[in-house]
């Protein structure tokens, strides 16, 4: 993957197959599809990669329980049909990134018998709907055994709980993961690089895109054949700017989650609250030794900001207490996300959360924009490779098959589970540090460690006592197009969801590595630690938490 700088370069003024606008989930997925079938790409993200919708998810790769529940109740085709998809696309998102993804046994925790017997029927249904593509039985667990796995539970009135076993993943590191799988195959791609406006033949039909890039606030054009709009959330505005008075097809809901000590819910087993007061599911999941708590569904607007208020807090800590022995106070967050869920306009006055999580593909047919609306992160393969038919579709030729079922993502290629130790015997470096470059470069990671082991300094820690390292910061400017203090620790290293106040105690050395990296002015490596701090420190204030 090349450095930003000479990215812009080698995109600016050029001529492309296909322009992909979003550099999330599924914008990354459909410049990935189509690089793969032999289209000239280039992607262009307004912010940055995953930087919005993506990073913020459940970390869950799944087909849904509750969208089974809901496809039951309601004769939902459009929600079985997700569910369908996003089974049977599962396996293939662990198999594709290994180092990234993982299993993970869900417990649902049973009050009576009847509701034993109702999640069994149903995850037995769950599981028959995967057919091969099924991960392991759902199953009983008893009382006894429920809490020797669980022992923070409340135990009244418990009779047991139903296991069923889905995915996990570290969304943000797959999302990347898949542009730098992109750049490998010959693809060009651009943060911080704002479509601001198209430019039409005599007809209609897009030309050209103008780009501002949002560093240098320098304007400059990308010429395609074919002009995919993935942008997520945004959807709408990119519609609009084609086509003024387009009508809204997005809504928008929001999902936050907290990040609590692991010791609050000890074990390995995640835990999955079947009903709360709104009629949603949360989930309570071990992750890299923490404990994310999740997800709210609020209907937003595109410009509504997205941040964990203290009644959502006081919402998801409400219902997971009902569930254990011993209550947590608001004071145990460590950290929080939020992100907003872009979904399909259906009937009108219907709730987000009942909004199948289904996508739908737009040709305009005076600007040819196509659009790719909906959908969910399970899925981002199969919308691709469905948005990309349509460009080959758009193009006049014929189809060629999609190349993104089975293809690994770089840093896969000879991972194993044992990859932490290997790293442990040939570079010297603790078991702590070892365990998180594999979780997040795979078989990358010699490339991190090299950049170490050329400067001794770069081994030091980010801040004492965790895992990351100084080095990751280099790789993440010359690797990874990281450009800000917020690139480096939201999304190519993760300190930022670990806990907010070890992201304000990395903040100086990140800035102090990106300003001698990408030549940064002195007052610019100030202004950078205090607006980085000042937004970690507002980002407790609007939860209602002590800083």
């Amino acid at each position: 993957m090349r450095t930003r700088s000479d990215a812009l370069s080698h995109i600016e003024g050029r001529s492309f197959d296909v322009c992909v606008i979003g550099g999330g989930a599924t914008g990354s997925g459909c410049a990935l599809d189509a690089q793969l079938r032999g289209l000239k790409t280039v992607q262009l993200e307004a912010r940055d990669f995953a930087s919005v919708t993506s990073s913020a998810s459940t970390k869950m790769i799944h087909g849904g329980v509750r969208y089974l529940e809901q496809a039951i109740r309601e004769l939902d085709v459009k929600e079985f049909k997700v569910l369908t998809r996003a089974l049977h696309e599962r396996i293939h998102m662990l198999r594709n990134a290994p180092y990234l993804t993982r299993t993970q046994v869900f417990l649902t925790p049973c009050f009576n018998w009847w509701s034993v017997v109702y999640f069994e029927i149903g995850l037995k249904l769950y599981d028959w709907i995967a057919g091969k593509a099924g991960l392991a039985p759902s199953s009983f667990v008893p009382r006894k055994e429920l809490l020797r796995r669980m022992p923070a539970l409340n135990p009244e009135r418990l009779v047991g709980a139903v296991a069923y076993v889905d995915g996990q993943f570290d969304d943000a590191r797959y999302n990347i993961a898949l542009v730098k799988t992109f750049a490998e195959a010959g693809g060009e791609a651009l943060n911080h690089a704002r479509v601001v406006g198209f430019v039409k033949d005599s007809a209609g039909k897009i030309e050209t895109v103008e780009v501002e890039d949002q560093l240098s606030r320098r304007r400059f054009p990308v010429r395609a054949r074919a002009f995919i709009n993935a942008t997520g959330p945004f959807a709408d505005t990119v519609r609009q700017l084609a086509t003024p008075g387009a009508a809204p097809r997005m809504r928008l809901s929001k999902g936050v989650h907290i990040l609590l000590p692991l010791d609050v819910l000890p074990g390995q087993d995640a835990l999955l609250i079947p009903r709360t007061e709104d009629g949603r599911v949360l989930f309570a999941i071990p992750w890299f030794g923490l404990l994310l708590v999740g997800t709210t569904d609020e209907e937003v607007g595109v410009h509504d900001d997205l941040f964990l208020k203290h009644a959502e807090v006081e919402y998801l800590l409400r219902h997971l207490n009902r569930y254990l022995a011993r209550h947590v106070a608001p004071e145990s967050i460590v950290s929080g996300s939020a992100g907003a869920r872009p979904l399909v306009h259906a009937a009108s006055g219907a709730d987000t959360k009942k909004l199948a999580r289904d996508h739908e593909i737009e040709l305009d047919p005076r600007s040819k924009l196509i659009s790719i609306m909906g959908g969910k992160w399970t899925t981002y393969r199969a919308m691709a490779e469905d948005t990309v038919n349509a460009v080959q579709d758009l193009l006049g030729q014929p189809r060629v098959p999609s190349q993104t079922l089975n293809r690994q993502l770089v840093g896969s290629d000879g991972y194993t589970p044992e990859y932490a130790q290997d790293l442990m015997k040939q570079w010297q470096v603790s078991e702590l540090t070892a365990k998180h470059l594999a979780q997040k470069y795979g078989t990358l990671a010699p490339q991190v460690l090299a950049l170490a082991r050329e400067d001794p300094h770069l081994a030091a820690p980010l801040v004492d006592g965790l895992a990351p390292i100084q080095a990751e910061v280099i790789y993440a400017a010359r690797q990874e197009m990281a450009v800000s203090v917020e690139d480096v620790l939201a999304r190519r290293i993760g300190l930022q969801l670990f806990a907010w106040r070890a992201a304000i105690r990395a903040a100086p050395a990140v800035t102090r590595l990106l300003a001698q990296e990408l030549r940064w002015p002195k007052s610019q490596e100030m202004e950078s630690i205090s607006s980085y701090t000042q937004m970690i420190e507002s980002l407790f204030q609007k939860a209602g938490l002590p800083s």
